[in-house]
């Protein structure tokens, strides 16, 4: 491995991902990191970015900064774009500049979830919302670079930030019965193991001497519903509460969610070597942290 320390830009750190990657760089002393969020750099503005450059060795940047409030990127749609698909672009500028590479993270949302077994990354992408639209806008503004790796994810949550096992758990002190939707299926996918995989994937980079570019596709291993996610959760946590299995139509929300969303993860398992765990092992980790 190259011995020159390698500095690494997260954006978005304050998020449920770049939290991750923030506990899991404290165990990492090859590598030097930058953890930013909107408060110290705006990535959205070229003029920030270009000040904070020149400033700053960057090899990697991991950009996990995105408009993920699915349903109000229905109406706030400049913000959603801005965020989504021209901040890639702007960080990808800022790679190619300075010799660096970038790692952005996506969506399963670029699918329309009409599929009936595992997505893998050449399936023609289809979004239905806005959110998934302007994700897809990032894909494309920056998929053509050698220097970009995209790694799409789905149902992401972590021991901290708005997701759905925290709502699970409001949900079961507040309410007699849940109702939980069961006919969307997908994988959760915790954000301690995809921030692992992505430092690994950077180490495999510089172990190799060689960056991979391209799509991939990275969740937990396993297949559940948001029923049977909300039933482990409350399993786990040894909470008795019902929890009803209600279709789609019966909980509308402003944007369309994907009906199925399962990812094959073959081509990541494949090229680097990652051992990916079970979804319900890796919840088990999560809620025993909160």
């Amino acid at each position: 491995m190259n011995k020159q320390m390698k500095h690494i830009l997260v954006t978005g750190a304050n998020g449920q991902l770049g939290t991750a990657i923030r506990r899991l760089s404290k165990k990492n002393e090859k590598l030097s990191f930058i953890f930013t969020d909107v408060e110290e750099l705006d990535i959205t503005s070229p003029e920030a970015l270009n000040d904070f450059f020149e400033k700053n060795p960057v090899d990697y940047i991991i950009n996990c900064a995105a408009y993920t409030a699915v349903d109000k990127a229905e109406n706030d749609k400049e913000m959603a774009y801005l965020l989504n698909a021209m901040a890639p672009l702007n960080l990808l500028k800022q790679a190619e500049q300075n010799n660096a590479k970038l790692i952005h993270i996506s969506t399963d949302y670029v699918f329309d979830g009409k599929n009936y077994c595992p997505y893998v990354e050449t399936d023609k992408p289809n979004p239905q919302s806005r959110y998934g639209l302007t994700k897809l806008q990032g894909e494309t503004n920056i998929g053509y670079s050698p220097n970009v790796m995209i790694i799409r994810t789905s149902w992401l949550y972590y021991s901290v930030g708005n997701n759905f096992v925290k709502t699970v758990l409001r949900l079961a002190k507040e309410k007699d019965k849940l109702n939980i939707v069961s006919d969307q299926i997908g994988t959760p996918t915790y954000a301690g193991d995809l921030a692992a995989a992505v430092l690994e994937i950077i180490n495999y980079s510089e172990k190799n001497n060689s960056f991979v570019n391209g799509i991939f596709h990275y969740s937990n291993e396993g297949v559940c519903s948001w029923y049977d996610f909300a039933k482990a959760v409350l399993e786990i946590k040894k909470i008795n509460k019902r929890v009803l299995p209600i279709n789609t139509e019966d909980f509308p929300t402003p944007a369309p969610r994907p009906y199925y969303s399962v990812l094959d993860k073959t081509k990541i398992k494949n090229t680097f070597g990652l051992n990916i765990p079970y979804w319900r092992n890796s919840l088990e980790i999560c809620l025993a942290k909160l």
